[in-house]
């Protein structure tokens, strides 16, 4: 089943069902003949929260929708994993018509998902993007007194408590910036019921580093100097251990796509559109 929302001159958002799972699906539909590029988003983060970034994409075509239980998207009844978000994932592009291979973009908590994907259907990820993610339950942590902050989602609730902590939470220009947590925060839907305690559960027990030398597709690791979040270490965990990865590492935080969207998005599409080698 599809119901289409209202949307913009360029964002078409619509209501889809894949087996009793209602998805909330925001695309883009841009004039450059490469595959679409499909984002996973992070923790708590409806589509919205990305758009400065897909806009700045120009012409590249995007998918993206909120994970079950954020945004538009209802919370199924039982938690799930990324293995099963990946295979719905799959379902999704097959009933948007898109029967061949997508580029993939993960954003922190999506960047697991994403990578859980580009293992899960080899012929489908074309081009692999990890933004500001980590390996898993593996991984070199925040600090405590910023991760603590995470376990609940009381900034996506509460402005004011957001903007206490915003700065020690996304670092980079956020630190510099107050009018870009306003801005941020605009924008956010709070996770629904079930929802984010359902995305913890999900990264619960969940590592990538076993496998992460089998994937096969050209990668590019993007990582912020003062991620307070995901230390930068990951990244160069994640580009060294991938076969054919590049590390670009960006001068801000956590949220770099959004915060520079207009530096950010040129290196990927330059990625996107390199000849395969």
């Amino acid at each position: 089943m599809h119901t289409s929302l209202e949307s913009d001159c360029s964002m078409s958002v619509q209501l889809v069902d894949l087996d009793g799972q209602t998805l909330r699906v925001a695309t883009w539909r841009g004039s450059d003949a490469s595959p679409p590029l499909l984002i996973f988003n992070g923790i708590g983060a409806n589509l919205e929260l990305v758009e400065p970034f897909v806009r700045a994409l120009e012409d590249v075509s995007v998918i993206i929708f909120d994970i079950p239980g954020v945004g538009g998207s209802p919370a199924p009844v039982v938690p799930y994993r990324f293995s099963t978000l990946s295979v719905l994932a799959d379902k999704l592009l097959t009933r948007l018509g898109h029967h061949g291979a997508v580029d993939v973009l993960g954003v922190s908590w999506g960047g697991a998902l994403a990578q859980q994907f580009a293992r899960l259907y080899p012929a489908r990820c074309r081009r692999l993007i990890l933004a500001a993610t980590s390996p898993g339950v593996i991984m070199v942590p925040g600090k405590l007194s910023v991760l603590s902050k995470m376990i609940g989602p009381r900034r996506y609730f509460d402005p004011a408590y957001m903007q206490q902590i915003g700065a020690d939470l996304y670092g980079g220009a956020y630190r510099r910036n107050p009018a870009l947590l306003k801005e941020h925060s605009r924008h956010i839907q709070a996770p629904r019921g079930r929802g984010y305690l359902y995305q913890l559960l999900a990264m619960s027990g969940w590592s990538s580093l076993p496998w992460l030398g089998a994937l096969r597709q050209k990668t590019l690791v993007m990582h912020g100097s003062d991620d307070p979040i995901v230390p930068l270490t990951n990244a160069k965990i994640l580009a060294a251990r991938i076969r054919d990865a590049t590390l670009h590492v960006i001068d801000d935080g956590h949220l770099f796509l959004i915060s520079r969207a207009s530096d950010v998005a040129p290196v990927v599409r330059r990625f996107l559109r390199q000849e395969a080698s």
